[in-house]
């Protein structure tokens, strides 16, 4: 009996399909030293970890997001509903990256959740810095509620605390997902003081070992990075990026590179500045004023 054109395309497909399936599986076997090869149900997942911050959020905001109220039996009860629903996930984190028992994944929940109450107070001073530093700012409830940079920050302060404590995968989970809302990348392992605001935010990059001082604010398009990446994993654990002390002010789409340039505390940094090496303290960095150049329409 001969087959009709369709039967013959579902053949056809079929023989792909077999054939690439084959291949791919080859690929598994290879792929083991490479890390690559994870078990079936040895990953977090990211869907639970957008859930716990938007959970710790209602908790931190109550009446914000949700109709959460702030008695202390309410806090109490979504906290530790929280606990476990991170313990869950670090403990995948961690068997994603080799043994690991539950007590690992207690022991560092336990530890994050004893640091909530400082995140919450750093917070707090972060949404004060919003307003203070916005007059387009009607309240602390407008930076709270609506602000992008605040919410990076906030995700980013809870994740540089797994990120201290080596938790695999969520922290970058955490802020890539604020990264994604917000178009404001800051990497959980930049140590960022008290009192900091990102104002507008978009495109600002804050690299890893960047170390930013009390005070601080930063506008749009703000890059704090590394001068050079070309030798990859041989610079993993240096200091690549840049440090930046206290009371200092970078306005928008100024690049800042390198482990080794500090940008000394009370300066001002101007936007569209290109900078690759220190900055004594109580600075004034801009570039020369461009000249306009107006013609007659005609």
């Amino acid at each position: 009996m001969s087959l009709n054109a369709d039967d013959r395309a579902a053949e056809n497909s079929s023989a792909v399909a077999d054939s690439a399936a084959a291949q791919i599986t080859a690929n598994y076997a290879e792929s083991a030293e490479y890390g690559v090869a994870v078990p079936a149900g040895y990953m977090p997942e990211r869907k639970a970890v957008i859930k716990f911050i938007k959970g710790i959020r209602s908790v931190m905001f109550p009446g914000y997001f949700d109709s959460s109220d702030r008695q202390a039996q309410t806090v109490l009860d979504r906290l530790a509903g929280l606990h476990g629903m991170l313990s869950e996930q670090v403990l995948l984190a961690l068997r994603s990256r080799g043994a690991a028992e539950e007590q690992d994944a207690k022991r560092i929940c336990d530890t994050f959740f004893s640091k909530l109450p400082d995140i919450h107070r750093m917070l707090l001073k972060d949404a004060q810095a919003g307003f203070d530093g916005d007059p387009a700012a009607k309240s602390r409830v407008d930076v709270i509620f609506s602000y992008p940079g605040f919410f990076a920050v906030f995700v980013y302060r809870l994740a540089h605390e797994l990120y201290v404590l080596h938790t695999p995968l969520i922290p970058r989970i955490m802020t890539e997902y604020a990264h994604s809302r917000t178009g404001i990348d800051i990497n959980s392992g930049a140590v960022i003081g008290e009192y900091f605001f990102i104002d507008h935010g978009t495109g600002v990059v804050i690299g890893e070992t960047t170390e930013i001082g009390d005070r601080v604010k930063l506008y749009q398009g703000v890059t704090l990075g590394a001068l050079s990446t070309r030798s990859g994993q041989l610079l993993s654990g240096k200091k690549r990026h840049p440090t930046v002390q206290d009371n200092v002010t970078i306005y928008a789409n100024a690049t800042i590179l390198g482990g080794d340039t500090v940008i000394g505390e009370g300066s001002v940094i101007g936007g569209n500045t290109f900078i690759t090496s220190s900055v004594p303290k109580n600075s004034r960095v801009s570039l020369k004023e461009p000249e306009p150049k107006i013609r007659n329409g005609r």
